[in-house]
């Protein structure tokens, strides 16, 4: 199947003004996935220009609060976990029997990778029901993007289960961040229709598709820094896929009862930042 020719022809229609047509598709797809629309900004099917105005539709004020303990990430998206859990070897869990390796998934380069091996990683899975904007686990100042082509299979649970190296093949856009507990990588993994993957600094990274890795690098400090607090939005997709964070040795615990299929709500307690001066 020619995923990458129906994501993009999806991704223009889902960006087209169609008047009634949008807001019947709309109104399908909400009965369909029993979206709650009580949690949106605007309500209506008819509120909303084009699908992916609606896929990408903000919260309404108070339908998510962000913890406030400075000693705890939150969730970054809506969602459920897929696997989280130690980098072993460099190497992810995908799903029992698949792993991954952590240099491939961030583009390549040992040296972006180097500081998170041995270190934990968390991987949600966005369903097409799910609010579909990623904000911040925690306060941090972005570093470095990368951009870094390939496929577009599907990212659900069946697909995870089958396909090898799945989220070290489809298009992604890595994000790496400067905390002050150490690094944190930050994974949009783009999959089939997914129309669009777009950060809040730069707007829409992909499409068009490339086929070469293209790296930014940003200052630390000064006025050109991007720095986020906690719970600040950083990117969104258009029509769902996975967000695998990646953590540094001895920088968080995740919380205990949380594992695969755990349902995630943004601004959820999601891990506690370990106390540096006993390790």
């Amino acid at each position: 199947m020619p995923k990458h020719a129906i994501s993009r022809l999806v991704g223009k229609l889902a960006a087209a003004k169609m008047g009634w047509l949008t807001t019947k598709l709309i109104n399908v797809f909400i009965k369909q996935y029993k979206i709650n629309m009580d949690e949106a900004k605007f309500k209506n099917a008819s509120d909303f220009a084009t699908f992916n105005d609606f896929f990408t539709r903000e919260l309404d004020e108070g339908a998510r609060t962000i913890c406030t303990n400075e000693n705890h990430l939150c969730y970054p998206v809506d969602g459920a976990i897929s696997q989280q859990g130690e980098i072993i070897e460099g190497k992810l869990i995908q799903a029992k029997g698949f792993n991954y390796s952590l240099t491939s998934l961030l583009g390549g380069d040992v040296r972006t990778a180097a500081p998170f091996q041995q270190g934990k990683f968390s991987c949600i899975y966005l369903a097409p029901k799910d609010y579909h904007r990623i904000h911040m686990p925690m306060a941090a100042t972005l570093r470095e993007m990368i951009y870094i082509p390939g496929e577009l299979f599907s990212v659900n649970p069946l697909t995870a289960s089958n396909v090898p190296d799945l989220f070290a093949r489809n298009e992604r856009v890595v994000t790496i961040f400067d905390t002050p507990h150490g690094a944190l990588g930050m994974v949009l993994v783009g999959a089939t229709i997914v129309a669009s993957i777009e950060t809040t600094w730069v707007g829409t990274i992909t499409p068009p598709a490339g086929k070469d890795i293209f790296r930014w690098q940003y200052p630390a400090t000064g006025i050109d820094a991007i720095h986020f607090e906690k719970g600040d939005e950083m990117g969104r997709f258009k029509l769902g896929s996975t967000v695998v964070c990646t953590f540094v040795p001895n920088m968080i615990d995740f919380a205990p009862d949380a594992g695969p299929e755990t349902v995630t709500r943004l601004g959820e307690y999601y891990a506690s930042l370990i106390d540096q001066s006993n390790t």
